[in-house]
């Protein structure tokens, strides 16, 4: 039996961590299957994943192999099956859109043959630059209905309540990403007159005070909704992104009824979301966005991301930890964060070799991700592979399965050859020790501090933009400016640096509780809906307490005054003020920021003030204010309304002011060094730390002013990464703390990865420990404490026998 509850996964009643490796069966010759299998259990992981590609196994409409009999590599049947005898879980990703560098993103050719009323249309009647679908087309649901049936043959008999190793089915893949990322919203006549329908229903008779056409099909409609004018194109904007939300969730629901009337239930439904590029996360909630409706529309769904980050350092590491949050503001109370494409390979991703990721950057992410409570991760690409060709011929230049040549996954720890890539070792060794205490991490959750990253869906809902409107530009530029960069690699950044721990909340869809919420670090754009604005306000006036970066709101999402927020926090309006050529726009520090030295600014928004708000930043030369601290009902907010630098003691007297203080601290002369606990029910805990930078730094960790690690300073080595235990059962001994990792656990003796010139592990007073000559065993009032002999730079292995 397969739950999803209080944030796990749990098979049998036991909460499991799931790590699978991505390997194509399709993309391998049969006798390879075993190798690359042997290759994944040598990382310790305990599952495997792959996409099913139609267009491979239905290349002639009505003609299905899914056993072999037209040529080995089609046989999904035998590799499940010799997936489930080498003992790993199976999560299968039939489609129907599979993407990976296949031609028609998986799909057969003779469906777009057949159904030419399928092809997108776009903005101006414009052709589509990609090769995606009218999802709820009747025409294309049909034939996907058959290809499930007869995917489901082989699926249904081996998914666990079955008796088999099938433990998750992902519906269709990165829905909506290939219409965004080439503003091609699809138009089709089926959509528009869909889209016609809904509007109606949820505008009833003002839906004419919208749009000065009539809905009902016609030339003039679609004209006017392919081509929309200034005068309704704000509300088309918003519209569309509820439009197309709903439109996704409904074909998800289709999915999964045509996998349920095949025999298919009682395991999770995966929704995959799209958005990070080029190695960054800013466009990532915009997947999160589009789908929002797809994994919350019921039970028995889990969402998961795409993790393409490159190295995760001083320039990334926040991104990956606030997407993370931002997935977990819009899951529900049982929903656990997942990652079906973790990108573990080395960038080389176009054969270039101008990519090249550090050795650190799949152990990074991955240690960040299970930190903050990913319950199942899946490398992909673990293994790359070959592309055959086609059996009827294209003539596309090279008539294969897929776009990338002969060769796919260049990039990935095992090659197309088998070979083993420079990233494996690392990946490896981070994924051996996370599964040896997996049974730990799978029930542990994120300790956190009293502040939240506040997460407005509909500032991500930016998708579809008609090139030729001035109303859209005008209103997602500014959103786009002031959702992410600024707030994320400034705000974010600090309160990270700092020692905050956090999630994020849905502050638009979800209740905003004081209690829950007593302190949030909200981005701000110059357009926020009136709902929002009153909800803010409202949580003022009850105690919340705010600090804002970015804009104060004076508009709604569709360009009309609203200046509710701005009018509760005794501010008026006066201007904005950019940097220019010869205008070195700066500001100074006021009140309690007065020691702030005056610092150069690309943008500020200016403000007349009330006799309740203090000013703490003014523009150099009209002392105009923009920045303050206000005072609302029984709250308060703390407002930067410029572009401001990462001044980590300003952040954190900020966030003191507000109430919020780091409980875990560090005393390095240097940042860039990540840290968060994890904690089970039992109280049993994991210090999660990350050296971002090349060089090693010497610390001292405390919390709440106490000094953890027996007060003991910790040497973390350059782009390093430990999981060190606290108050852990192990077996029949408890480790009080340990400066050293857990690798290894059986009846006699616990494995360590050693970190320090010497490595201590404290285990419970009496603990029985036999003795060795690797180190030394002392004995104190309170502890039992083993001392490694071996310098971790020269043998990081040590193995400590219990008695």
């Amino acid at each position: 039996m397969i739950e999803i509850k209080n944030k796990q996964i749990i098979i049998d009643s036991k909460p499991v961590l799931i790590t699978c490796g991505e390997i194509h069966y399709y993309r391998l010759d049969k006798s390879d299957w075993q190798d690359r299998l042997d290759k994944l259990k040598e990382t310790g992981c305990n599952a495997v994943a792959t996409y099913v590609p139609w267009l491979w196994h239905e290349p002639v409409e009505g003609q299905f192999d899914f056993t072999g009999k037209t040529r080995p590599e089609t046989d999904l049947a035998g590799f499940i099956d010799l997936c489930t005898e080498n003992g790993f879980y199976f999560f299968v990703r039939p489609g129907p859109f599979i993407m990976a560098e296949m031609k028609n993103e998986g799909l057969p050719y003779w469906v777009y043959e057949k159904h030419p009323e399928i092809i997108p249309v776009g903005w101006d009647e414009s052709e589509p630059t990609t090769p995606t679908v009218d999802y709820l087309a009747p025409g294309f649901l049909q034939e996907v209905r058959k290809y499930y049936e007869k995917v489901m043959e082989i699926v249904t008999p081996r998914i666990y309540p079955n008796g088999g190793k099938i433990i998750a089915f992902q519906l269709d893949n990165e829905i909506g990403m290939l219409s965004w990322v080439s503003n091609t919203p699809d138009l089709t006549d089926n959509v528009l007159n869909d889209l016609s329908n809904w509007l109606s229903e949820r505008y009833g008779d003002n839906v004419s005070d919208r749009y000065p056409f009539p809905l009902e099909e016609s030339a003039e409609r679609n004209t006017a909704f392919r081509s929309p004018k200034e005068e309704y194109a704000a509300q088309l904007l918003k519209d569309l992104g509820y439009y197309m939300r709903y439109r996704f969730a409904k074909y998800i629901a289709i999915l999964r009824e045509y996998a349920e009337e095949f025999g298919v239930k009682d395991i999770p439904f995966v929704v995959n979301i799209h958005g990070t590029g080029g190695g960054r996360g800013f466009t990532y909630p915009i997947g999160i966005s589009q789908l929002y409706e797809t994994y919350n529309q019921g039970p028995g769904y889990i969402s998961g991301s795409d993790i393409y980050f490159g190295d995760l350092d001083m320039k990334t590491f926040q991104d990956l930890y606030i997407i993370n949050g931002l997935m977990e503001a819009v899951h529900n109370e049982d929903q656990p964060l997942t990652s079906v494409e973790f990108n573990c390979g080395d960038g080389n991703f176009g054969e270039t070799l101008g990519e090249r990721y550090d050795p650190s950057a799949a152990d990074f992410k991955f240690r960040m991700c299970l930190a903050q409570g990913n319950r199942l991760i899946n490398y992909y690409l673990f293994a790359g592979g070959k592309n055959a060709r086609l059996d009827t011929l294209v003539d596309d230049g090279n008539d294969r399965i897929a776009s990338t040549g002969e060769r796919h996954g260049f990039a990935a720890p095992i090659g197309p050859e088998g070979d083993y890539n420079y990233t494996f070792p690392r990946m490896s060794r981070v994924n051996q020790s996370v599964m040896t205490v997996s049974d730990k991490l799978a029930r542990m959750n994120e300790e956190r501090d009293e502040v939240s990253f506040a997460f407005i869906p509909d500032y991500y809902m930016t998708e579809y933009r008609y090139p030729k409107s001035e109303v859209m530009r005008e209103i997602l530029s500014n959103i786009e400016a002031n959702r992410g960069a600024g707030a994320w690699e400034i705000m974010g950044r600090a309160m990270l640096l700092n020692g905050y721990r956090f999630t994020a909340v849905d502050v638009q869809n979800k209740p905003l509780d004081v209690t829950k919420t007593p302190v949030l670090a909200l981005p701000s754009a110059r357009y926020m809906d009136s709902a929002i604005q009153e909800k803010l306000v409202n949580y003022l006036n009850t105690g919340g307490k705010i600090l804002l970066y970015g804009e104060v709101p004076l508009f709604d999402m569709e360009g009309k005054n609203c200046t509710l927020l701005a009018e509760a926090l005794g501010v008026s309006y006066k201007g904005i003020s950019r940097d220019g050529h010869g205008n070195y726009l700066s500001i100074y520090g006021d009140s309690w920021a007065s020691a702030q030295p005056e610092i150069r600014s690309g943008f500020v928004q200016r403000f007349e003030v009330g006799p309740d708000v203090t000013p703490i930043f003014r523009v150099y030369g009209s002392d105009d204010v923009c920045g303050f601290e206000s005072e609302v009902g029984d709250g308060r907010a703390i407002v930067i309304a410029s572009f401001y630098r990462c001044d980590l003691p300003f952040f954190k007297t900020a966030l003191e002011r507000l109430g919020s203080r780091a409980k875990l601290t560090h005393d390095c002369s240097h940042h860039g060094i990540f840290m968060t606990s994890t904690v089970d029910a039992e109280g049993e805990r994991f210090l999660h730390l990350l050296n971002l930078d090349g060089f090693d730094k010497e610390f001292t960790v405390y919390e709440d002013g106490v000094a953890l690690l027996g007060g003991r300073k910790l040497l973390l080595q350059s782009k390093d990464g430990v999981m060190l235990p606290m108050n852990l059962a192990v077996g029949s001994v408890k480790i009080a703390y340990a400066t050293a990792e857990i690798t290894g656990v059986s009846a006699d003796y616990i494995d360590f990865r050693l970190t320090q010139v010497e490595d201590v592990i404290a285990f419970e007073r009496g603990t029985k420990i036999l003795p060795s000559a690797d180190y030394v065993i002392e004995e104190n009032k309170e502890l039992t404490v083993v001392r490694s002999k071996k310098h971790a730079k020269v043998d990081d292995q040590l193995r400590v026998l219990v008695g």
